[in-house]
């Protein structure tokens, strides 16, 4: 038992957390001593350490198959469970598979069988199909999100994976939603359920922002002047709204990035990776970026589209506020427009439209090299240190991926930095350098 909790002090550490927190607390207890348990907890609390903890704790290191199987509603929570996983260096291979990419990529990385799969229901339904992997030592399911994943339409992959899982043992099905039905060929018998979705924040304050334009775009420009720089998401029911949006923001020179289902794979991971390391402080979403994504702690969120639904109105206020943070959730309504009965405020705001200049001081630059090439987060630091010439202080977050890395750096020092590590050498590859 003493190497059991010497284990995870080592884990929390390298995770950088202190302690855990209550629902953690008892979800590590419950999913220890039972087979069947579901976690109820809002956006930000940290279901994803409380699943993950206990899960791996049970695999086996002489075990050569899959044994943990995640199911995911997108692949942006699907990355983000591997890269938790491999922060959290506990040994044991994890692998993430998601569509929108190609299939023999996942069978590359499959080769070397990993004893953990994270994936979305349709391409792990795939996998099984083609018999990419076996299935006789998966005894843990995890369901994270499940009441998203039934939401947009994988019931029928989800029943097709369970029913082709014969030695499951124990399932953990985790959600921020308590309305959803859970469907019979899940396999839930006697489970115990942890409820913390009735322990919302006291830490959000909701205030609501008056525009006498249709559009609110004059009123939204001037409450981030007034909010100044500093980190949130400005949430629309559209994708279409999202660029409408966007253009007026570019025509005001505020830095933003998008992010909605309609993008390319790739670019919504490079919105993600430059929302995160500062290149970006303002990004504009639709509900897809309302909860199950790796993004930093946010100052505030803005409603510039009322929800339709009180879940969404949750769910996006849950991207601020968390934990023990403050946030703010700004409401932006026209003065023609209805507010819906669940969005309750007592707070006006009046935008003055100050004008603080509304600026980023990094930039994100692509290294052609990563994890497959033996590249390391220290490898890439010391190369822009040593003939980047960049300071401690001028090197910020390093994001390392299989085939790639990104780098931020001060924008005032992109064009030299680019100029000195363009093409040399990194461990034994020659890379690219340049500025996403």
């Amino acid at each position: 038992m003493g190497n059991y909790i010497k284990a995870h002090q080592d884990i929390l550490k390298k995770l950088n957390i202190n302690t855990l927190n209550p629902m953690q607390e008892e979800a590590l207890l419950s999913i220890t001593s039972a087979d069947n348990t579901v976690l109820l907890s809002p956006t930000g609390t940290g279901k994803t350490v409380a699943f993950l903890l206990p899960s791996i704790s049970t695999l086996d290191k002489s075990c050569k198959n899959v044994q943990l199987l995640i199911l995911v509603p997108s692949r942006e929570l699907a990355i983000q469970i591997e890269q938790v996983i491999r922060t959290m260096g506990s040994g044991f291979k994890a692998n993430a598979v998601y569509g929108g990419r190609h299939f023999s990529k996942d069978k590359i990385e499959l080769a070397h069988t990993p004893a953990i799969v994270i994936g979305t229901p349709g391409r792990v339904a795939d996998h099984l199909r083609r018999q990419t992997f076996m299935v006789e030592d998966i005894n843990t399911l995890v369901l994270d999100e499940f009441d998203k994943s039934l939401e947009v339409g994988f019931e029928k992959e989800m029943s097709e994976i369970i029913n082709s899982l014969p030695f499951i043992k124990k399932r953990i099905l985790t959600s921020a939603t308590q309305d959803m039905e859970i469907p019979r060929f899940v396999g839930l018998q006697n489970e115990i359920v942890i409820d913390y979705l009735g322990t919302e924040t006291s830490n959000l304050e909701i205030k609501k922002v008056t525009s006498i334009d249709k559009n609110k775009l004059q009123t939204l420009v001037d409450l981030l002047h007034d909010i100044g720089n500093k980190p949130g998401i400005i949430f629309c029911n559209y994708k279409d709204t999202i660029q409408f949006v966007s253009d007026f923001l570019s025509k005001n020179n505020i830095p933003h990035g998008c992010f909605y289902g309609g993008m390319e794979q790739i670019d919504r991971e490079r919105a993600l990776i430059k929302f995160r390391n500062g290149t970006h402080q303002i990004i504009i979403a639709t509900d897809l970026a309302a909860r199950g994504l790796d993004i930093p702690e946010l100052n505030f969120i803005i409603h510039y589209q009322l929800p339709l639904k009180a879940e969404e109105f949750t769910h996006r206020n849950g991207r601020t506020a968390r934990m023990n943070a403050q946030g703010t959730a700004y409401v932006i309504q026209w003065e023609g427009e209805n507010l819906p009965e669940f969005i309750q405020t007592k707070t006006i705001v009046k935008p003055k439209g100050m004008i603080t200049k509304l600026e980023t001081q990094w930039t994100t630059l692509f290294i052609s090299g990563g994890r497959k090439d033996k590249i390391s987060k220290g490898d890439i630091a010391g190369l822009f240190f040593k003939q980047g010439d960049l300071e401690k202080n001028e090197l910020g977050i390093i994001e390392l991926k299989q085939d790639c890395a990104f780098v931020a750096v001060p924008k005032s020092k992109s064009g030299s930095v680019i100029d000195k590590t363009n093409n040399t050498r990194l461990k034994k590859k020659k890379v690219r350098v340049k500025e996403v």
